[in-house]
């Protein structure tokens, strides 16, 4: 069993940044593919990253590439997302989760959810 919980999220302008923690316990989770992915207002959730801990692989969606990255701490078992140039289309809850597939993009391959966290992007 895992358990996630975000952390991060909050109100930005406009060009600013946030970093999204996710800290996972119950298992270590360096055999699991960890992924972000977001909900924004009326939205179905959708893919944004994810990083393979086994491979050191990571992998973003288009709309957020070169503007997101996301990493992980071994040490630590938590995985950040790092947003930069953040966008009022940026606005969604954002949600940490966890597979066992390699490298899945699809929510319905994810085992483990998070509460969320919510970020608002003010234009």
């Amino acid at each position: 069993q895992v358990q996630l919980v975000e952390s991060g999220g909050g109100l930005v302008q406009a060009g600013g940044s946030l970093r999204l923690s996710c800290a996972a316990s119950g298992r270590s989770f360096s055999s699991y593919t960890m992924g972000w992915f977001r909900q924004r207002p009326g939205k179905e959730r959708e893919f944004v990253a994810h990083i393979s801990r086994a491979f050191a692989e990571t992998y973003a969606a288009n709309s957020v590439k070169g503007r997101f990255a996301i990493s992980g701490d071994n040490a630590k078992n938590t995985v950040y997302l790092q947003m930069n140039s953040l966008k009022p289309e940026d606005t969604a809850v954002y949600y940490c989760a966890a597979s066992t597939e390699r490298g899945a993009t699809m929510s319905s391959r994810y085992d483990y959810w998070g509460q969320g966290t919510q970020v608002t992007v003010s234009s």
